[in-house]
């Protein structure tokens, strides 16, 4: 037992009760305390240190008086130290025994408002509804409001195959599960709003209102009655001045409706959430140039190490953070050797550099190509890497992602025997007026989209020289048989075992296309992207909504993926020249 702290004051003697208090566990103290945020001694405390009749004391292993506690103020203590008396306590708590009052219940945690004011009141024109059917749950607690012609508009979409009658389909099945969830209440439901979060979709807290009744619109005489879009802008209109204490705002990817609606003052907004990156330059480009001081900061701790023909770094500092898995670093200082590496490791405040093969060497050429500058390298390692199944090149024409990604896949199917074939796919949306039907077979169809192939094929087959005109064409038809031109409109339902999977123009796809293709990939699939975020020929899709870009910013980070970002152009000083003035 550990000995009694000595008294404050002099000749004050120490109680039984209080002798045993200080003798007890120091946990049976701290639980007294944690009830509160005071430290001084409570009523509660108090009576357990008085000695009880008999000499005995009252508070004991088993029995404790109740006693009333006071709400707040603590009963102030005569003796200091945590020595506390009978005489620090008033008379009339004396051996008081009150029935202690009920803890309140406890409350549960209100969530925290996004906003301050109230919700705002979004009204969703047709295109919105079609370019992405989930838009509906997009806009967190805000209000959504659909006019009639809007459902109109939806009706007259529906039918058909083709990518805007299965939103539309989409759009009116979410429409009929709301309406069904208020029930049958003639219409009161409607008109209080429908819950969007009834569905399951709990990141919309706002309500959908339809337009039940006739609004008095007002348009101006220049613009038609009956067109659509005027009709909406007067819904917007009929409503601002309904609701004059509430923002209004026309949702639309029309951007003659949005300049319409800014000409007679109605605030408008286009339709942001399918946008990936707000601005391209903002896009992950899979390489980062270190700082001239990198040794410096990162070299005091650092291991090295030989694997493989390779040397490894383990680094730590404050870049360490900042890296990702197979993004490329180089450091390029004049009068010492390159630094070229990839990320391969991150563990905590540490992180592995791996450096890279040398493929601008011909020793190591890829099919009779090799690197002609530093993105180039970074390429083709990736692309002869056997554990990145996923691979995205960018960059503007002429910058070689088509026939580095072909010589990488010859290479893999007929020298490594990796994979068992290569598939070529691509969008085939027309630069110019459409020209037709083509006639033939599948591939007899898709080859007049292919002419970028048959070109790099042709650049291909010119690299072995010593192989005569008979070697030529001999490889020349056994490179054929191991591509095959597939095309879009027949990807669903299908898996791909070991293939090679090159998607061209990759930049025309929506991100649900890019995901339908993405998730064809079978055990041992390697899948090739490449694109031109420049050339964009899909109506309705952006730089910072494209396929291609959603695909770089949700796989980056990715142990098993890998991007480049191609910067300069190596087909002809025209074609540069060109790239840049024209």
């Amino acid at each position: 037992m550990p000995l009694p702290k000595p008294p404050a004051k002099r000749a004050a003697l120490l109680s039984p009760a209080a002798f045993e208090a200080q003798a007890a566990p120091a946990s049976v103290k701290r639980s007294r305390r944690t009830r509160g945020d005071t430290v001084a001694a409570t009523p509660e405390d108090a009576v357990d240190l008085l000695p009880a009749a008999g000499g005995a004391a009252a508070a004991t292993a088993g029995a404790r008086p109740a006693v009333a506690r006071p709400p707040a103020a603590p009963v102030a203590v005569a003796a200091t130290a945590g020595v506390t008396g009978p005489a620090a306590l008033p008379p009339a708590t004396l051996g008081v025994a009150e029935p202690a009052p009920a803890r309140p219940a406890a409350q549960p945690r209100t969530r925290k408002p996004r906003g301050t004011g109230p919700a705002k009141l979004f009204v969703l024109d047709t295109n919105v509804l079609l370019h992405d059917p989930m838009s509906l749950f997009r806009f967190e607690e805000h209000d959504i409001y659909l006019p009639m012609i809007t459902l109109e508009e939806l009706d007259g979409h529906k039918k058909g195959m083709t990518e805007v009658a299965r939103n539309a389909r989409q759009v009116s099945r979410d429409l009929d599960a709301l309406a069904a969830s208020v029930g049958n209440r003639d219409g009161g439901g409607l008109l209080e709003g429908l819950p969007l979060a009834r569905t399951g979709h709990r990141e919309a807290a706002g309500k959908l209102f339809f337009q039940t009744t006739l609004l008095d619109v007002a348009l101006p005489i220049g613009l038609p009655q009956g067109k659509a879009d005027n009709q909406i802008l007067g819904v917007v209109q009929a409503l601002r001045q309904q609701q004059p204490g509430r923002e209004v705002v026309l949702v639309s990817k029309d951007i003659n409706m949005r300049i319409k609606a800014r000409a007679l003052g109605l605030p408008t907004e286009d339709y942001f959430n399918d946008k990936t990156l707000e601005d391209g330059d903002l896009l992950y480009t899979g390489a980062l140039a270190l700082p001239a001081d990198f040794w410096e900061r990162h070299g005091k701790t650092m291991e090295s190490w030989n694997q493989g023909g390779l040397t490894h770094y383990r680094i730590s500092g404050p870049l360490v953070p900042a890296l990702l898995i197979n993004q490329f670093v180089y450091l390029e200082a004049p009068g010492a050797a390159p630094l070229h590496a990839k990320v391969v490791e991150i563990t905590g405040k540490t992180a592995v550099l791996r450096t890279l093969r040398e493929y601008g060497n011909p020793r190591h050429a890829v099919w009779g190509v090799t690197a002609r500058n530093r993105e180039q390298n970074f390429a083709l390692n990736l692309l002869m890497d056997p554990d990145c199944d996923f691979i995205t090149l960018t960059g503007t024409a002429g910058t070689g992602k088509t026939l580095m990604t072909l010589a990488a896949g010859l290479q893999q199917v007929l020298d490594d025997r990796r994979f068992s074939e290569i598939i070529v796919t691509r969008v085939t949306v027309p630069v110019g007026e459409d020209i037709g039907f083509l006639p033939g077979t599948e591939e007899e169809k898709m080859g007049p989209w292919m002419g970028a192939l048959d070109d790099n094929l042709e650049v291909l087959a010119k690299t072995d020289g010593a192989a005569g005109e008979w070697g030529r064409a001999a490889t020349n038809d056994l490179v054929r048989s191991k591509i095959k031109i597939k095309s879009l409109n027949f990807m669903r339902g299908r898996t791909f075992l070991n293939k090679f999977v090159i998607i061209d123009e990759a930049q025309n796809l929506t991100p649900k296309q890019m995901k339908t293709l993405v998730t064809r990939a079978g055990p041992g699939t390697k899948i090739v992207c490449l694109g031109n975020l420049a050339q964009i020929d899909t109506p309705y899709l952006t730089e910072g909504s494209s396929g291609l870009t959603y695909a770089v910013d949700r796989f980056k980070g990715w142990p098993h993926s890998g991007h480049v970002t191609l910067a300069r152009g190596e087909r002809s000083r025209l074609a540069d020249f060109a790239s840049e003035v024209l």
